[in-house]
C-alpha cells in the first residue's frame, strides 16, 4: 500500500472517529492585539480564536478554515493565491530601501591619480543636503563619459508619533478608576470620555511638509461592554497635555472605527482633521460616548503621517 494511500485511510478513520467534518469556514470579524482572532463561525460569536503560522496578514473580513473543537483554531485563509499582493509589497519595500541606499558605490583617496579607466578630473565639488541625505555634484573640464541623470526627490518619509500621555475624564474632573481611554457608562454613574495627548509632537513632525494622510491605531480592551463590534466616537481636542478639569471636545464625532472585544484596528482621519492636527490648530485626539451601548475602554493611540 503507498504512503498516500495509507494516509488517505488514516484520515477517513480519524474523521469517522471525530463524528463527521472537523474543517469548517468562518469569517474574520476582527485582528485582536494578541494576535488572535474574533470570527463568525456556523452563525455564532467566538472571541480570541488562535491561528496557525499558516494564516499570516490577518484583516477583518477574511475567509478562513477553522478547525472545530472545544479549542478551535484558524487553519488558514481561504481564497485567491496572495502572490500578487506579496510581490507589490516585495517591491514597494525594495524601492524605499533603494531610495535610503547612498548612490555612491565606494570612496577612495590618496595622494596619487587614481588607477584604472574612466576617470575624469574634477576642477571643484559641490554638495548639498536634500531630504536629509547628501547630494554631491563634481565639475569637471570635458565631460567624455555623460553624467547620470539626478533622481527625484522622494517624498519624506512617514512619521510615527506617539502620545505623551492619555486618561479618562467624568462629571469634569480626571477619572482615576479608569486605566485607559474609555467612552460610554457602564454603571450608571455618569458618561466617560478618554484621550490621547501629543503635546507638539504632531505639529512639529509635520512643519515644512505636506499632509497626504494620517492613521492612527487602537485596540479595544477586553472587559469592557459588549463583545461585539461597538463603533469608536472620535473628537478632536486642544489640549497639549492632561487638563486637571473638564476635557473639552472639539470637532466630532466621527465613527471611523467598530471593534469587537480584544480587536486591533486602524482608522483614517479625515482630511479637515489632518490640517488642524498639522498646523496646531488642534492637538490631540479624543472619544465619548453616552450610555451603555458603546461603552468600551481604549488603548494606542499611535499616529502615523503620510507626506507627499
Amino acid at each position: 500500500m503507498g504512503i498516500r494511500e495509507q494516509l488517505g485511510k488514516d484520515l477517513d478513520s480519524l474523521e469517522a472517529e471525530a463524528g463527521g467534518l472537523q474543517t469548517v469556514s468562518a469569517e474574520v470579524i476582527d485582528v485582536t492585539e494578541a494576535g488572535t482572532v474574533n470570527i463568525h463561525m456556523m452563525g455564532a460569536d467566538i472571541y480570541g480564536v488562535a491561528c496557525t503560522d499558516a494564516y499570516r496578514n490577518r484583516q477583518a473580513g477574511d475567509t478562513v478554515a477553522v478547525r472545530r473543537g472545544a479549542v478551535p483554531v484558524v487553519l488558514w485563509r481561504l481564497g485567491d493565491d496572495p502572490a500578487d499582493t506579496e510581490q507589490a509589497n516585495i517591491e514597494q519595500t525594495a524601492q524605499a530601501a533603494a531610495e535610503d541606499a547612498q548612490v555612491v558605490r565606494a570612496a577612495t583617496y590618496g595622494t596619487a591619480a587614481p588607477a584604472g579607466t574612466g576617470w575624469q578630473a574634477a576642477s571643484a565639488v559641490f554638495m548639498r543636503k536634500v531630504d536629509g541625505r547628501l547630494e554631491l555634484y563634481f565639475q569637471v573640464g570635458d565631460a567624455s563619459d555623460p553624467s547620470p541623470g539626478t533622481p527625484s526627490v522622494p517624498s519624506p518619509k512617514p512619521a510615527t508619533v506617539s502620545p505623551t500621555d492619555s486618561g479618562t475624564w467624568r462629571s469634569g474632573r480626571p477619572d482615576e478608576y479608569a486605566s485607559s481611554p474609555t467612552q460610554g457608562d457602564w454603571t450608571g454613574r455618569g458618561n466617560r470620555r478618554g484621550a490621547w495627548f501629543y503635546g507638539s509632537r504632531i505639529s512639529d513632525a509635520c512643519a515644512g511638509k505636506t499632509v497626504a494622510s494620517m492613521k492612527v491605531a487602537f485596540a479595544r480592551k477586553t472587559g469592557s461592554g459588549v463583545n461585539a463590534k461597538r463603533p469608536m466616537h472620535l473628537y478632536l481636542h486642544a489640549h497639549a497635555s492632561a487638563p486637571s478639569g473638564q476635557l473639552n471636545l472639539g470637532d466630532g464625532p466621527e465613527e471611523l472605527l467598530r471593534l469587537s472585544v480584544g480587536a486591533k484596528g486602524t482608522a483614517t482621519l479625515p482630511k479637515s482633521w489632518c490640517t488642524a492636527l498639522a498646523s496646531g490648530a488642534a492637538k490631540g485626539l479624543a472619544i465619548y460616548a453616552s450610555g451603555s451601548t458603546d461603552y468600551m475602554s481604549v488603548t494606542g493611540g499611535k499616529i502615523t503621517i503620510s507626506f507627499s
